[in-house]
């Protein structure tokens, strides 16, 4: 069994995060008989999955639901789950045109009240 410490420098995340993690759900531990949080060798992996979640630009509600099907899945498998990162998917891109639409506007309000110089046009 892990302590969080060991658990923080083994996944490389603070535990703050760790403790964020158990908070929401997504991290179980064990008490010793000091109080102290304990964590199976396991948890170095799901702190991995959850990290790679998070980037993804899922909150924890998101990775609470798919943390067990993704454990589960094995590659390939699982069309129930690729159905549902398929709806994060459709979710994120469109925030990206939503995202994108917001640059040109900016770009068009920049171009009409401060166009560039020549000088800097060239870059």
């Amino acid at each position: 069994m892990l302590r969080i410490g060991e658990l923080a420098a083994r996944s490389d995340v603070s535990v703050r995060s760790l403790r964020y993690y158990e908070e929401q759900g997504l991290l179980c531990s064990v008490r010793d008989p000091g109080g102290r949080r304990r964590f199976a060798p396991e948890a170095v992996a799901r702190v991995g999955l959850i990290q790679r979640l998070y980037g993804a630009g899922l909150c924890s509600s998101k990775i609470g639901e798919l943390l067990p099907a993704l454990e589960e899945a094995s590659p390939g498998g699982a069309p129930q789950l690729r159905s549902a990162l398929s709806v994060e998917l459709r979710r994120l891109d469109g925030m990206i045109r939503d995202l994108e639409s917001a640059r040109a506007e900016l770009r068009s309000v920049m171009d009409t009240f401060a166009p560039a110089s020549p000088a800097t046009r060239a870059s």
